[in-house]
């Protein structure tokens, strides 16, 4: 088994995101979305809470998320974009009573305990398997997939390892699965 790898095509995340809408899994659309539009690890994502996201005495979304990630214990602060807002939007549209305290992704066992990993994995897996998307996708290629659209816009490297907290810019590109397509795209695109 081969490492994960972004999904780099955008009409593969189109794609991606609109079979959650098409099967009305807006807890799954969501999910998806907010982990390629903040780059957070999978289990920093799913324990999120509503108050981590949205304020409830002003009834606005938070600008940032605060978190403190689980791998690492460092602190980072993620601006939420128009798009996570639109799929945070939804689930709350969706879901009749919310509170601070409670799991934006619930399990569907038990009373307020967040998804877990393994389930995330599974919903990931299907909806990958379904649509014949290319490369090894997981979770982590949600996390990867930000990166690697955020290197294709022009993001210099070194913001991308501040944003991700790595150690080094080697881990970063590793990181960033630029293959000889990614290199062969520059090549063909110099015409100098």
């Amino acid at each position: 088994m081969g490492k994960t790898q972004p999904i780099k095509n955008p009409k593969g995340i189109k794609r991606f995101k609109q079979y959650f809408l098409d099967k009305k899994q807006i807890r799954n659309y969501t999910m998806v979305t907010l982990a390629m539009n903040t780059s957070l690890r999978i289990g920093d994502l799913l324990h999120l809470k509503w108050g981590d996201v949205y304020n409830f005495r002003r009834k606005m979304y938070w600008e940032h998320i605060e978190i403190i990630e689980q791998k690492t214990g460092k602190s980072n602060l993620i601006a939420l974009n128009k798009e996570a807002k639109h799929a945070l939007n939804l689930l709350r549209q969706a879901e009749h009573t919310l509170s601070e305290n409670q799991y934006i992704f619930k399990s569907r066992n038990g009373i307020n305990q967040p998804t877990g990993r393994i389930c995330a994995f599974r919903i990931i897996k299907q909806a990958v398997d379904d649509l014949n998307l290319e490369g090894i996708i997981s979770c982590h290629s949600l996390r990867k997939t930000f990166g690697y659209h955020a290197w294709k816009k022009g993001v210099p490297p070194a913001l991308i390892m501040s944003i991700y907290n790595h150690s080094s810019i080697e881990i970063t590109k590793r990181y960033l699965s630029i293959d000889q397509d990614d290199k062969d795209e520059v090549f063909l695109g110099m015409n100098l």
